[in-house]
């Protein structure tokens, strides 16, 4: 039930917000170089039990990738499911997913020079979606999909901000407007960051991060909420 937004201007150019919800009881660690060996040069959230990546970067690359859960069409049983924690990691080596996936659904967001797309898998389908020029938000659904509550309610929002190019702190106004959309009660569905338990999920809002991808490299910063689901104490 993670949340991105992202502001696309050209084929090697985005800025992206990304909220992550998961279990707060399932440990994680924070931006860092977790895989020198396997992924030399990748920095990223790291999920301490599977080992994989929620958001990885690649800064001399020039690539970013951001995983989101999606629904199945068919069930897969635990004992057959992949992680997933591997995507982002093999994505900003340019290494993408390909059908059939022994996996959950997804969403895969990638940001590189070639341009951003999603790929979403719903465990019998693989879809590309281009991510054209302006801003565009995608949480467990498709791309900017006006059924999600969090999209029909603040993607406008965003959106009224104008392009982050014309911006001299895009990141100061986008995190003022996630601050504002914390008004909303965590349960409430058209949250960004969110309490899932009421609808049928144990994850909760931990943290988010601002990144860009330019011709310049890949900027990353997160942010840990104070505590799960809340923007302040």
């Amino acid at each position: 039930m993670c949340t991105v937004v992202i502001d696309v201007e050209d084929a090697g150019t985005a800025r992206l917000l990304a909220v992550r919800d998961e279990d707060p009881l399932r440990a994680w660690d924070s931006l860092g170089a977790w895989w020198p060996e396997d992924h030399p040069g990748v920095i990223g959230i790291r999920d301490r039990r599977a080992g994989g990546a929620w958001l990885a970067a690649n800064p001399a690359e020039r690539r970013l990738a951001v995983l989101l859960n999606r629904a199945d069409v068919h069930d897969l049983p635990e004992a057959h499911a992949v992680s997933r924690g591997s995507l982002a990691l093999e994505s900003v080596r340019g290494r993408s997913p390909e059908a059939p996936l022994p996996m959950h659904g997804f969403n895969l967001l990638e940001v590189g020079p070639e341009g951003a797309r999603v790929l979403s898998w719903d465990g019998a389908e693989l879809r590309e979606t281009p991510i054209e020029p302006g801003t565009h938000m995608i949480a467990h659904d498709d791309l900017d999909d006006a059924t999600t509550p969090r999209i029909e309610a603040w993607l406008p929002e965003f959106r009224a901000l104008g392009p982050t190019a014309d911006s001299p702190d895009w990141t100061a106004e986008w995190t003022a407007l996630l601050a504002s959309s914390a008004e909303l009660a965590p349960e409430d569905d058209r949250a960004i960051i969110r309490d899932n338990r009421p609808h049928g999920y144990p994850t909760q809002s931990l943290l988010y991060c601002i990144a860009s991808v330019t011709a310049d490299g890949v900027e990353v910063r997160d942010v840990t909420l104070p505590s799960p689901a809340h923007w302040s104490e």
